[in-house]
């Protein structure tokens, strides 16, 4: 026999229009999480970028600017933690020109090195999450000679090329183990 039960011919205004919130209501929730892995638009404001060109392509001129970029790193990452604003990282990166001059020209030997800050258009950057999109920044740009090889760069507030020590440390900490063979060396222990 068929059961008695109740037919709803017509739905309520509130039954009618839920289907609409609930979309609304994802689509919110999906523009918030893409915001997140965008990063805020104050981090993009915010960032002062280094940009160590090279002179070519070739491997002597490749390991010039290594060389400068390992003696000089050190200057700037001291440079961005004594730092708690942008103006301030400004103030202690131009106190910083006339070494950090000395130490590229020194390296360099007899190529043309040039230290400017200028507006400079950068690649896209993904930095764990945070996604820093291309545009022009404003940057410390060092140049050795003509500079039209390969470059190296970082932003430097947020800092991008210096991870934090803990990041780091638990980084190097993680050891890889498989669970089946833990199990086996469990059963034979």
């Amino acid at each position: 026999m068929i059961q008695d039960y109740e037919i709803k011919r017509k739905l309520s205004k509130i039954e009618r229009a839920m289907p609409y919130i609930e979309f609304v209501l994802i689509l919110i929730i999906i523009q918030s999480i893409l915001g997140l892995f965008t990063g805020a638009q104050s981090m993009e404001e915010d960032t002062i970028r280094f940009r160590l060109l090279a002179n070519s392509n070739t491997p002597a001129d490749q390991l010039i600017k290594e060389e400068i970029q390992l003696q000089i790193e050190p200057l700037i990452e001291n440079a961005v933690v004594n730092s708690q604003t942008r103006e301030e990282l400004g103030d202690n990166l131009a106190a910083l020109e006339p070494e950090l001059l000395k130490i590229a020209t020194s390296i360099a030997g007899e190529e043309s090195v040039t230290l400017e800050r200028r507006e400079a258009l950068f690649p896209a950057k993904r930095s764990g999450f945070v996604i820093q999109p291309q545009a022009d920044y404003d940057a410390y740009i060092l140049t050795i000679g003509s500079g039209r090889g390969d470059n190296w760069w970082c932003a430097l507030f947020p800092r991008v090329c210096f991870p934090d020590k803990a990041e780091v440390e638990a980084e190097e900490e993680e050891k890889v183990t498989f669970f089946v063979w833990e199990w086996i060396k469990g059963l034979f222990s």
